[in-house]
Parts: C-alpha cells; structure tokens; sequence
C-alpha cells in the first residue's frame, strides 16, 4: 500500500512509496527500540535490497512479545536465549 510522505522545511517536497526502507528513512523517530526497528530496515536494505517491511514486522512482533514477557518478570537474558536457540 503507497504511503504519501512529506518532508519538512522551506523545500518541502511530496513523496508516494510503497517501500519500507524509504518510509523508515524519512520519518524521525527518538524511542531506542524504534532507531532499533530502523537500522535493521537499512542494513536489511543494504546487504539484501528487498524485504523491509518483512524484517521490520517481525522484529516489532519479536519486540512486542518481549514486553509481555518481562510483564511476566521473564528476564531479559532468557528471552534473548530463547531467541538465539
């Protein structure tokens, strides 16, 4: 699905995408664990040049799923572990 971006500042200027990595790009984001979510979508598109969204969504779930754990008082570490195996 496209997505309208428009960028800041006196030479604003309007974008149309449907790719992941260029959404990521040009929105700004200050959370740790979203800068987290955008530098695996850049080296994704870096080393790869497709899928993204796809690494992005996954690792968000990944992440998501994380936080009820720790809800939980699962440490951490074992989820890592958990993930590793």
């Amino acid at each position: 699905m496209d997505k309208i971006l428009l960028s800041s500042g006196r030479d604003a200027a309007l974008m149309v995408t449907n790719d992941g990595a260029t959404i990521l790009k040009n929105i700004g984001v200050d959370n740790p664990a979203a800068k987290v979510l955008v530098d695996m979508s850049r080296v994704q598109d870096d080393e790869v040049g497709d899928g993204t969204t796809s690494v992005t969504v996954l690792a968000a779930e990944l992440l998501r799923e994380a936080e009820s754990l720790i809800a939980k008082k699962i440490h951490p570490q074992t989820i890592i572990s958990g993930w590793r195996e």
